[in-house]
């Protein structure tokens, strides 16, 4: 079974995120990190493998320094990596970024496609479906827990009243939840090997993409400016002296939240 999973590299989730003058991420002046949804849709890909046979391949789209993100999916067992790097490729919105990866999708032989269910850079969680879109092929969206045959797929998808099962002929998409799994570490012997394997590195030109459609100039979606969160305020204790509940509902009115 062929099996591709897509990661991104995202600034680490503690970082003080900042904005450039157009509206766009600075990336350059944090530590940047494998997206942590990700890597479940990475223990996910590695699961199937292990089950069913096959190879697992990484696919980014990013610049030169997301290959350190693809290493570490090879240093958790990844045998393949693919990086779709191109200087067009900057300012895409979620269906320039979903267009590239289906351009490198063309590249590859594939039976399922997984994703985490979001980024923490963007989290739009559109990507997956886009792919699917483009693709023309089925999505199992949210998937808590997946089974894999060897022609169909079958998922969960928590929902507020318990989980809807959902079934797809392969090839599918699939975007993962946090809970699904438990994300292996990378071993010495891994990360030995993904220092040695080697990468491919692909421009627009190679997939079959137009560089009008990605990137800034072919984004639909524009941010037209941003407003920093307010900092948290102390909160306020209150001590039930009979009057307790009079006080919090007050409070949940001032604050209009009644």
């Amino acid at each position: 079974m062929n099996i591709v999973v897509c990661l991104k590299q995202v600034p680490d989730t503690t970082a003080e995120k900042k904005l450039n003058a157009e509206f766009r991420l600075d990336r350059t002046s944090v530590e940047n990190i494998v997206n942590p949804f990700d890597e479940y849709a990475v223990e996910e890909a590695l699961k199937i493998k292990e089950q069913k046979g096959g190879t697992v391949t990484a696919l980014s789209v990013g610049p030169e320094s997301a290959k350190e993100a693809l290493r570490k999916a090879i240093a958790m067992g990844v045998e393949k990596a693919m990086l779709v790097s191109d200087a067009n490729l900057a300012g895409s919105d979620s269906l320039g970024t979903a267009k590239a990866i289906a351009g490198a999708l063309s590249k590859l032989q594939y039976d399922i496609v997984l994703f985490g269910m979001t980024s923490t850079d963007a989290a739009s969680a559109q990507v997956a479906g886009k792919v699917a879109a483009l693709l023309n092929l089925p999505l199992l969206s949210y998937a808590s827990k997946l089974e894999v045959g060897d022609d169909s797929a079958t998922s969960s998808r928590q929902t507020d009243k318990g989980y809807d099962v959902i079934s797809a002929k392969l090839p599918a998409v699939v975007s993962v939840v946090k809970g699904i799994n438990e994300p292996r570490y990378p071993s010495l012997k891994g990360i030995m090997q993904a220092k040695r394997t080697p990468i491919d590195v692909l421009p627009l030109s190679d997939i079959g993409v137009d560089a009008s459609e990605v990137g800034k100039a072919g984004a639909k979606e524009k941010v037209l400016g941003f407003v920093p969160t307010k900092a948290r305020q102390a909160g306020k204790v209150v001590k039930d002296d009979g009057a307790a509940a009079v006080v919090i509902a007050d409070f949940l009115v001032a604050s209009k939240c009644m």
